[in-house]
């Protein structure tokens, strides 16, 4: 096992009927933004729940964070905050509202020349206005941790933040809120939460049993109740263990001690940016090539996942190993998730080459486990994706 630290300050309050604790989470005398996306949450009773519970402190709303948060927008909400003097952030939804609010409580505080400059520039950030989360899609695990990916349309770009500055001070989480999410954004969530796991898990054997163990209990538990939730969204304990595997899928504990790989997500951002496929459809179009082209780095692990997950134990390593990658296709494709760039987009011809030369034109020369892979190898793993 690698050496490692761990801290998550990150207050976690979980259950039913939970959202009526933000009275007790945000200060007295704070001046609190509320963000969320494109206003569902005032059709399914959890706008109401937040106002109601927020009454004691002063509150603006921002509304209309795009499913990718969009720079463009995202500076709106920044201009709201330095013209309101804002001292709280409070975002409510999912993923992608809470990556937007990281990238705000960075923005709020930052002394550079323009915003964008945080994600351009690798540099984390240390200190951001607080805020707070009221999750109501689970899938990306942003409630408790402290990364963001932000999108500019202008320039077609997905680029990654983070530091220790962007925790959520608090993250509510109840699982009732998933009965009123539509069948596709449950499947994408299941999803976004299995490749997480895999992220830092597919790589080598590197003696963290506890740790192998963990992320395994996370994709048993995920395959378990996929069928449930989706067939009963209502069905409690189907919706309970599916929000905390998202949660605990990338909350920083899996992958401690172990390396971790993250080269499907690098990728798959960049056919999000160019085409505009979800985040996690992304994941299952470049996941199986991505192991299939660098199989032999990854077979033992791969053949681990099979015999523990897949109750694959016939065979050779090699043969386990193969065995898992199909059965990984296979669990995306029952999820009714398609595996192929070309059952997405007909314009599809020359985008590996594409994400190639913008992988070259950053620097980014190393990525993977190891940070071997080179552009030229992205470039086939994506040709194979096709």
């Amino acid at each position: 096992m690698n050496n490692f630290e761990f801290k998550n300050p990150t207050k976690i309050i979980f259950g039913k009927d939970t959202i009526e604790k933000l009275t007790t989470e945000i200060p007295d005398n704070a001046k609190v933004l509320l963000l969320y996306g494109s206003g569902s949450i005032k059709k399914n009773g959890i706008y109401e729940q937040v106002k109601k519970a927020l009454k004691s402190v002063v509150v603006i709303e921002f509304g209309g964070i795009p499913a990718n948060p969009e720079y463009a927008v995202l500076m709106e909400a920044l201009k709201i905050i330095k013209e309101q003097n804002i001292t709280f952030l409070l975002a409510v939804g999912g993923g992608s509202v809470i990556d937007g609010t990281k990238f705000l409580s960075s923005a709020a505080l930052y002394k550079g020349d323009t915003p964008w400059d945080i994600l351009t520039s690798n540099t984390p950030t240390t200190k951001g206005m607080p805020f707070g989360t009221v999750l109501t899609l689970p899938a990306t695990g942003s409630e408790m941790n402290s990364g963001a990916v932000i999108t500019r349309k202008d320039t077609q770009e997905k680029l990654a933040m983070g530091g220790p500055g962007l925790f959520p001070i608090f993250s509510i989480l109840d699982p009732q809120v998933i009965q009123s999410i539509p069948e596709r954004q449950l499947v994408n969530g299941i999803t976004d939460a299995f490749m997480h796991v895999l992220e830092q898990y597919m790589t080598y054997p590197a003696g963290a049993y506890l740790q192998d163990r963990f992320a395994e209990g996370i994709l048993q538990t995920l395959i378990e109740i996929a069928p449930k939730v989706i067939d009963d969204p209502s069905n409690y304990i189907a919706a309970s263990n599916f929000m905390w595997c998202c949660t605990m899928a990338l909350n920083g504990l899996i992958q401690k001690g172990v390396p971790t790989d993250w080269a499907v997500h690098a990728i798959g951002h960049e056919l999000t940016a160019l085409y505009g496929i979800d985040h996690a459809r992304t994941l299952a179009i470049i996941a199986p090539s991505h192991y299939k082209y660098n199989f032999e780095a990854k077979k033992q692990k791969l053949s681990q996942y099979a015999e523990r997950i897949w109750n694959i134990n016939e065979g050779s390593t090699d043969d386990k190993a193969n065995a898992a990658i199909e059965k990984t296709e296979e669990f995306f494709n029952k999820l009714g998730i398609n595996t192929k760039l070309s059952q997405y987009t007909g314009d599809y011809e020359g985008t590996a080459q594409k994400i190639s030369g913008r992988f070259t034109e950053r620097g980014w020369l190393g990525l993977g486990e190891h940070k071997t892979l080179t552009p030229s190898d992205v470039e086939k793993i994506v040709a194979m994706a096709y």
